[in-house]
């Protein structure tokens, strides 16, 4: 289902290689554990005007507070994939302590939400293989998925794949939804419950998502559970 997805994202060899080389080169020069995030987006047009301006700042501040944070910084990978019309990379996978800024994000067209969590799931696995080729450890990553609605296209194998990766703790699967998003379908992309956003807190809950950061590579092992901040000032469940 996604092979013709992969193909057309990753169809230019000299690029491929330019960005397995910089990958290769990042963990060689960083060896700290890490942590991988992909950040799915819904970009599409119902999100439009307000809810748009805070998803743009709220994600910069993200990679802001990581930066600010000494261990955080380099142990936080970052990738961003956007479902607005089409699904597609943004941003990706890369120590964010490298990252000056995501682009600006529009909201245009429908919302394949399907094919961007297929894709980060995808890209995800790609990394953690990585960090084995290079002998760096890792803790378990984190897939977080931010709609206001539905998905637009076939989006089940998606869901299950994320499910039973966090069912095996093996992956973080955090859904949030915004305004009147399909919690029940963003809750079938976790073990967990889908977290309804508070309003726009957008900024809330990137600031919250940058201290779990902080927590995560504060700890002693890979292995060990982490407790993280409460939700309560940006989202419900």
């Amino acid at each position: 289902m996604f092979s013709q997805i992969f193909s057309a994202i990753h169809n230019n060899p000299q690029q491929e290689h330019s960005m397995q080389h910089e990958t290769q080169q990042d963990l060689i020069d960083n060896p700290s554990p890490r942590c991988p995030v992909a950040l799915v987006l819904d970009t599409s047009g119902s999100m439009d005007g307000a809810p748009m301006d805070a998803l743009n700042a709220g994600a910069q501040l993200f990679i802001e507070e990581v930066k600010e944070h000494d261990l955080a910084r380099w142990s936080v990978d970052l990738a961003v994939y956007t479902a607005g019309g089409q699904a597609q990379c943004l941003q990706e996978f890369i120590g964010i302590e490298q990252i000056g800024g995501i682009a600006p994000m529009q909201a245009t067209g429908v919302t394949p939400l399907g094919a961007a969590v297929g894709m980060a799931l995808h890209d995800l696995e790609a990394r953690k293989q990585a960090y084995r080729d290079n002998g760096v450890p890792y803790y378990p990553p984190w897939l977080v998925i931010i709609s206001d609605g539905s998905p637009t296209d076939s989006w089940q194998e998606a869901a299950q794949r994320a499910r039973q990766l966090a069912e095996k703790r093996k992956l973080v699967s955090l859904p949030v939804g915004v305004g009147g998003a399909d919690l029940r379908i963003l809750s079938q992309c976790s073990n967990k419950p889908a977290v309804a956003l508070q309003g726009l807190k957008f900024a809330e809950f990137f600031q919250w998502l940058s201290a779990s950061m902080a927590r995560v590579s504060a700890s002693t092992s890979s292995e060990a559970s982490v407790a993280l901040p409460s939700i309560t000032d940006w989202g419900s469940i």
